[in-house]
């Protein structure tokens, strides 16, 4: 009864297995053909399976690896170029053929007729499935050739950038009637001036015309747009995707088209990504043809198109104009563990924002924005058309649109985090690329800056932004993200419309761990805290953005509560520590920084903030060392930090021993005293013939920050003209002040101990004259003069009490320092400055980000020499080997609908 049924079904009958795809990797006629037979003719039969095998881009990724193409780019490269071209050809012929885009089969019975056709040995077309394919093969190939190619790009400019020349012939005539009496000279007069006409032309090449056909498929009606927009038998029509800026209504979108847009703009993205294969050192001076031409080349028409349909698409992310059971299922609690996969409205949006920040952001060779003045460059239509037109944006309800839809996603990850159901939400993953896009709309465009500073949700914004900061600060592969949001603070905070709206409320929900806060300053310095002082040094890095944000505010803070005060004294305890001081020569402007903000209350607010002014008066005394801080005074204080560290841990070992003689003189202070007196003089008579090299704070410099003013504030001594920006002298008695502290911080210039060979990091050793060229311009003295005429009266009230009376309080909100101090300056902030450093940075962020997003499920970039940046692989979890094979050949059952027919194609 059984014994006519085949033990193996043939690959046509396509309903158990797919021999043809499983056997491709490794068939003599598969993708090893490609580099073991030279010189495939381009009509080849052997190029039509490149089209119809693949049903899905995971078949296309996992059945051709990199190793392929890379081993054919070494034994046949000519192979490699004929497939390259063929695939483009078909491309771009698929596309103006009449069959395209092939309708889809959303129905059982459409399903039910495409079951029946695909059992047979011939199938129809399907132009669709045709043009994915060739966007799936060109994207799994070009990577490897940019690989290969390195700096030169001798292959790419061969293959795709070469244009050819042909003759144009012109309207003349064909020959010419030569008359008897007709003159030599009129005859050759006459040749000459028809072959004149026959005008050599250029045709575009194939790089432009990929990017135009590319261009022309995100804007397909049937394909990435529905046919009802369509006009006639004209298929490409540029229209916004989706209401928002440039438009006022939205086309609709579905799974289908979703996914659809996914390849398309996954190709752009291929297309943009040749200079992640170049290093930081070459990243402009080697600029990417394909992105110079996208930014430069593209008519108006189609960068408007493109650039509004992908800032409107990112930003309605919490919107959906279509009602399916995968939306309503988005909303439900752990929805994420019930529904695996790839959410094909997501992977838009995440593309999207990917592709806006790589567009914003490239800068390279011809696209490098123009200078305006020495300090100010910017874009213009020759050099990059995105970032100019994102520029030019001024209506306000388009700022509007752009603000709400970024705050948007901003709760939409404060309610993952707030939620009352632990890991309820997911979190959002496009959240870095968010960031990025909002810090290039407020770097390119001053008028959308000032609308978010003057809207009532900004201090919402940058409190939410602190907020993921600290959420994300303990993960090191967020650290760029923390970095670049520091930046941007420090951004903002250079805005004069910033600092008043320091003292209104934080109104955005936070976890109960935060405790009571009131104002955005008592959060922004609750934040900066936690950054600073849970991360171990990690984050070194964002530490001179985060204290100069503090610092540029400091001048607007009003009723800093007890709490924040107590932070910020923290702050300064910490900088201020010698061994911090003295272990990185990038240290000590981080307490200039922490001391200009406590110059700003004093100068500015004093009377408005009397907890951070009695916080002053009561560690004067760690004022005070500062201004005489020599090097041998620093070494002690680490050393009797270093020998009371071990104390401690000796007392614990051994809590019923006897007390050593140390812990008496650790007792007493005037024995320490003479012991470390002794010590000194010892180490004095040992060193006397010893030379030490001189420093200074000139390495390390912090990108944003202006080279000049800081060198000039941190290494010159405190002039005796006046306050830094002020231009009115000061009163005898400050100078006074100045000369004695002055006099007193190089009483021991020459009582130096030799440096601990582990008291600086990378090798850096500190010395008398580094710490002479920064420690005398430590901006002090407003500090001392504050402390020197308060202090006897303050004390005098409290009455040796440690918490501040009301008597106290009262009189430091009332008090006058017009008599010490002189006016108020103007006030002065340091602003974020762009460099080639910085700039790299950036790039190496974003596209280290698409890198990772394009590792799952398709691995696009990966197993290829990346140069760009570093590339770290850990061990993952090896994938079951049902989901495997499921990627690898298509389920049977994820053909039955058109959501997971969206979900095979991104």
């Amino acid at each position: 009864m059984f014994a006519k049924i085949p033990h193996q079904f043939t690959a046509p009958f396509g309903i158990l297995g797919d021999e043809a795809k499983l056997a491709f990797p490794s068939s003599a006629n598969g993708i090893s053909k490609l580099s073991n037979v030279r010189n495939i003719p381009a009509t080849d039969t052997y190029w039509e399976q490149y089209f119809i095998l693949f049903d899905s881009a995971s078949e296309v990724f996992s059945l051709i690896t990199p190793h392929h193409i890379r081993r054919a780019l070494v034994d046949a490269p000519e192979n490699v170029a004929t497939l390259i071209h063929v695939v483009s050809a078909r491309l771009f012929n698929s596309i103006s053929d009449h069959t395209f885009p092939s309708p889809s089969n959303t129905s059982v019975a459409a399903y039910a007729s495409s079951f029946i056709k695909s059992a047979t040995v011939s199938q129809e077309k399907n132009a669709t499935k045709e043009v994915l394919n060739c966007l799936r093969i060109l994207q799994r190939i070009l990577p490897v050739v940019f690989e290969i190619e390195g700096e030169s790009n001798t292959f790419e400019q061969e293959v795709l950038w070469k244009k050819e020349e042909v003759r144009e012939d012109t309207d003349t005539p064909q020959f010419v009637i030569e008359d008897d009496d007709e003159s030599d000279r009129e005859v050759e007069t006459a040749r000459s001036t028809v072959n004149s006409r026959n005008t050599k032309k250029l045709l575009p090449s194939l790089g432009e015309r990929l990017l135009s056909a590319v261009t022309d498929l995100m804007f397909c009606c049937g394909f990435t747009l529905p046919t009802t927009i369509q006009v006639d038998h004209h298929k490409i029509n540029y229209v916004i995707w989706e209401k928002g800026v440039g438009s006022a209504s939205s086309l609709g979108n579905n799974n289908l088209y979703d996914s659809n847009k996914t390849e398309v703009l996954r190709l752009l993205l291929v297309l943009l990504s040749r200079q992640i294969y170049i290093p930081a050192s070459s990243l402009f001076t080697n600029p990417s043809l394909f992105g110079l031409h996208i930014v430069q080349r593209l008519p108006r028409r189609d960068v408007l198109s493109i650039l509004c349909s992908l800032l409107n698409t990112a930003l309605n992310s919490s919107s959906t104009d279509t009602i399916t059971i995968g939306t309503i299922a988005g909303k439900l609690p752990y929805n994420h563990l019930v529904f695996k996969g790839e959410n094909p409205r997501t992977t838009l949006i995440t593309t999207c924002l990917q592709l806006l920040c790589a567009l914003l952001d490239f800068q390279s060779g011809s696209a490098r924005d123009q200078m305006v003045d020495p300090q100010n460059a910017s874009p213009t239509t020759k050099t990059n058309t995105f970032r100019y037109f994102i520029m030019k944006l001024h209506r306000t309800q388009d700022f509007a649109y752009i603000f709400d839809g970024i705050m948007s996603i901003m709760e939409q990850q404060m309610a993952t985090i707030n939620n009352l159901l632990p890991g309820a939400r997911k979190s959002l993953p496009y959240m870095t690329e968010t960031i990025i896009l909002f810090w290039k709309l407020i770097e390119l465009n001053k008028k959308f800056s000032a609308f978010v500073l003057e809207s009532e949700r900004s201090m919402d914004f940058i409190a939410s932004l602190l907020f993921y900061c600290v959420e994300i600060k303990d993960r090191p592969q967020q650290h760029g993200v923390c970095r670049a949001i520091s930046y941007i603070v420090q951004t903002l905070s250079a805005e004069s419309s910033f600092g008043p709206k320091l003292r209104t409320l934080v109104k955005v929900q936070l976890p109960t761990k935060w405790g009571p806060v009131d104002t955005v300053a008592d959060f922004i310095i609750h934040a900066v805290y936690a950054i600073v002082a849970t991360t171990s040094g990690t984050l070194t890095s964002l530490y001179p953005a985060l204290i100069i944000a503090l610092s540029n505010t400091a001048p607007y803070f009003k009723n800093i509560s007890i709490s924040a005060t107590a932070r910020l004294m923290q702050l300064f305890s910490s900088f201020s520590n010698p061994l911090f001081l003295l272990s990185d020569e990038s240290h000590p402007r981080l307490l200039f920084f922490m001391l200009e903000v406590f110059s700003s209350v004093v100068i500015y607010q004093p009377n408005e903030n009397p907890n951070v002014t009695y916080a002053i008066l009561q560690s004067r005394k760690a004022f005070e060392d500062l201004g005489t801080f020599t090097l041998a005074g620093g070494l002690r204080e680490v050393k009797r930090a270093q020998i009371a560290k071990e104390e401690r841990t000796q007392q614990l070992a051994n809590p019923k021993g006897k007390t050593p003689v140390r812990d008496i003189e650790m007792g007493d202070p005037g024995a320490e005293k003479a012991r470390l007196l002794e010590s000194e003089g010892a180490h004095l008579r040992k060193s006397q013939d010893q030379e030490y090299d001189s420093g200074g704070i000139t390495g390390n410099s912090h990108e944003g920050e202006d080279p000049v003013f800081l060198n000039r504030s941190l290494t010159s001594p405190t002039s005796e003209a006046g306050f830094p920006g002020s231009d009115l002298p000061i009163s005898e008695k400050a100078r006074g002040k100045m000369r004695e502290r002055r006099s007193l911080s190089v009483d021991n210039v020459n009582a130096l101990e030799r440096v601990p060979l582990n008291i600086g990091r990378n090798g850096f050793v500190p010395t008398q004259e580094w710490v002479t060229s920064w420690q005398q311009g430590l901006p002090l003295d407003t500090i001392m003069l504050f402390i020197s005429d308060v202090i006897q009266k303050v004390e005098d009230m409290q009455k040796h009490r440690t918490v501040p009376s009301a008597e106290v309080l009262k009189f430091l909100s009332n008090i006058n320092l017009d008599h010490v101090l002189p006016s108020k300056p103007t006030i002065a902030v340091r602003r974020f400055m762009w460099s080639d450093a910085s700039l790299a940075w950036l790039t190496s962020l974003i596209w280290g980000e698409i890198y990772i997003r394009g590792m799952t499920p398709l691995a696009i970039w990966n197993a290829t020499n990346v140069r760009l940046f570093l590339v770290k692989h850990t061990q993952t979890q090896q994938r079951q080997i049902t989901e495997t094979v499921t990627s690898v050949v298509g389920g049977f059952l994820r053909r039955t609908s058109d959501t997971t027919q969206a979900r095979r194609a991104a």
